[in-house]
C-alpha cells in the first residue's frame, strides 16, 4: 500500500455470505430458466436417457406432470422436443396435427395455459429418416429453400396448438423471415419466434441425439455455425433480428460465452443461451466420479451464462436449479 493512502482492501466485501449477497452483480432467478423436455410416441412409461442421468423421454401424461412442476417452481418456460415412431425423408410427422409434438403441445396448453411459456422446437431433424434438419436435394445436400417451406408448414401446425414460442433451430438462411411471413398471413401475428441465431456445430450434441433417437450419419457442419468464427455469428444474429426474431439464442452456451456476451451487447431483443446435453452430461459424469461438487458446479455454470448476458437459459438442470435459488 502506498504511503499516505488508506488501505484498499476489496476483500472486505467478500468476508461474509451476507456481504457477498449484498454486492453480487449477477443473480439467477427461476424465471430465467427454461427446461428442455422430450416426449416420445408409443411408450407407456418414461424411458431413461443413458447419457443424461436423470433425464427421460416422457409419455404425454408424465410430460403434463413435468409442466406442472415447472409452474410450481416458477420456471420461465418449457421447450418441447418430439420423438416420433415413424420418420420419412421430408419429416411429414412434424406438421401432422396428430404427430407426437403437436399432440403434446396441445396437451400442455390445456394443462398449464398461460402459467408457463410453452416453447416448441421447430426443426425437422427428429422427424427425418436421414436425421438432417431439412429436406435433402438429389446430391444429398440440404435444400435450403425447400426446407423453408417445410418450416413454414411446421410453424403453422405448432401455432395452431396454442404454443407461445416457436424455436427455429435449423440454421437455414432466411428461416425467420419465411416463417414470420407465413404466421402473419395465417393470423398468428402474436406467436413469438425464438431464433437459434448462432447454433454452433459441436461434439457436445451426442446425448441429445440419443434422446431424440436421431438417424443422422455424419454431421451438420455445412449449415451450423463454425466454432472458429465469432463475427459470422454476430452477422447471423443481426440477420435474424432484421427478419423479425423476437428472441435470439446462442448454442451451446458454455463454450461460447464470448458470443453470448457480444450478442447481449448488440441485440435489441432478449438473448437466450442453451446449456446443451453434452454440457449437462459432463457435469453429471464428473460428479459421478467424485471429481467435482455437483451442486456447486451446476449452479456455477448457470451463473456464468447469466453473467455473460443471457436473459434466458435453457438447461436440463432448470428444475433442480430453481429449487436451490
Amino acid at each position: 500500500m502506498g504511503a499516505g493512502f488508506p488501505a484498499v482492501r476489496p476483500r472486505r466485501l467478500r468476508r461474509t455470505p451476507a456481504l457477498r449477497r449484498l454486492v453480487a452483480q449477477t443473480r439467477l432467478h427461476p424465471a430465467d430458466l427454461v427446461l428442455p423436455v422430450f416426449v416420445r410416441e408409443g411408450i407407456e412409461a418414461p424411458v431413461p436417457i443413458s447419457s443424461m442421468p436423470g433425464v427421460v423421454q416422457h409419455t404425454l401424461d408424465t410430460l403434463a406432470a413435468e409442466a406442472r412442476r415447472c409452474v410450481e417452481a416458477g420456471l420461465g418456460g418449457i421447450m418441447v422436443f418430439g420423438v416420433p415412431q415413424d420418420k420419412d425423408a421430408t419429416g411429414s410427422g412434424a406438421d401432422d396435427e396428430q404427430g407426437i409434438l403437436n399432440v403434446a403441445l396441445r396437451r400442455l396448453v390445456e394443462v398449464v395455459g398461460d402459467d408457463l411459456v410453452i416453447m416448441a422446437d421447430l426443426c425437422l431433424d427428429e422427424f427425418t429418416d436421414h436425421g438432417h434438419c431439412g429436406v435433402l436435394a438429389e446430391d444429398g445436400s440440404v435444400d435450403n429453400d425447400a426446407t423453408l417451406d417445410r418450416y413454414a408448414a411446421m410453424a403453422l401446425a405448432q401455432a395452431a396448438t396454442g404454443a407461445h414460442v416457436l424455436g427455429l433451430s435449423g440454421m437455414m438462411d432466411g428461416q425467420v423471415g419465411h416463417v414470420r411471413a407465413a404466421l402473419d398471413a395465417a393470423g398468428h401475428a402474436d406467436t413469438v419466434l425464438l431464433a437459434y441465431a448462432a447454433k454452433y456445430t459441436s461434439g457436445l450434441y451426442g446425448p441429445f441425439r440419443e434422446a431424440v433417437q436421431s438417424s443422422l450419419v455424419g454431421d451438420r457442419a455445412a449449415y451450423q455455425q463454425d466454432p472458429a468464427n465469432r463475427t459470422e455469428a454476430l452477422r447471423e444474429l443481426q440477420l435474424d433480428i432484421a427478419e423479425g426474431a423476437d428472441i435470439v439464442m446462442v448454442k451451446p452456451a458454455g463454450p461460447h460465452l464470448d458470443v453470448v456476451a457480444a450478442a447481449a451487447a448488440m441485440s435489441p431483443v432478449p438473448v437466450a443461451a442453451y446449456q446443451i446435453s453434452g454440457e449437462y452430461a459432463q457435469i453429471e459424469a464428473a460428479a459421478a466420479q467424485g471429481w467435482i461438487d455437483r451442486e456447486r458446479v451446476l449452479m456455477e455454470s448457470l451463473l456464468h451464462i447469466r453473467r455473460a448476458g443471457a436473459q434466458i437459459i435453457l438447461s436440463y438442470h432448470a428444475l433442480e436449479a430453481a429449487a436451490r435459488l
